[in-house]
């Protein structure tokens, strides 16, 4: 496997399917989505959806995903998202997809407001931090094709089993998670 091959990681919080992480949130990844996400460098949204769609078409390659496929960013905080004028992941999944017909982005997930920012948190206040706080907003997401959520770091794993939680109980069938980077 070469540079951002989609590895199988164990987070320590288990969401209960698959996550595969493209590279290590260390050096210049880690440069990379700090800069794009906290230093306003949109420019660094082509490279990183470059990235992802090698990730996303290796998994399609191995036959762990198949299509039609929808990718669901992760949530974000909205004043996250405002401050950084939009919301990254979802910018990177739909550029990252732009010329795959058979594979869509939706936004169906969003975070409440009272989730704190989790940087620093351990692993369980990370998980009190977001039970709960993972809301649906969209019920566009298709129940006849495999979802993939997407996230630019994996840390702890509670966003994303939350999320998945979220989906499920909507009849979503989630089959994997992928990151940009695991920390």
């Amino acid at each position: 496997m070469g540079p951002d091959a989609p590895r199988v990681i164990t987070p320590r919080i288990d969401p209960g399917v698959p996550v595969f992480a493209l590279g290590r949130y260390a050096g210049a990844r880690r440069q990379v989505i700090v800069a794009m996400k906290d230093r306003g460098r949109g420019d660094l949204t082509a490279p990183l959806a470059h990235v992802l769609a090698l990730g996303v078409h290796r998994l399609l390659d191995w036959g762990l995903l198949d299509v039609p496929l929808a990718i669901v960013p992760a949530p974000t905080r909205g004043w996250a998202a405002r401050r950084r004028g939009g919301d990254p992941v979802t910018r990177i999944a739909t550029l990252a997809t732009a010329v795959h017909p058979h594979i869509t982005v939706v936004r169906a997930l969003r975070m409440k407001a009272l989730a704190r920012d989790s940087a620093g948190l351990g692993s369980a206040a990370r998980e009190r931090n977001i039970a709960g706080r993972v809301l649906l907003t969209s019920r566009r997401v298709p129940v006849d094709s495999e979802v993939l959520l997407v996230d630019d770091i994996v840390t702890t794993g509670a966003t994303a089993r939350e999320s998945v939680r979220v989906l499920q109980t909507v009849g979503v069938r989630v089959s994997a998670v992928l990151a940009l980077a695991a920390a």
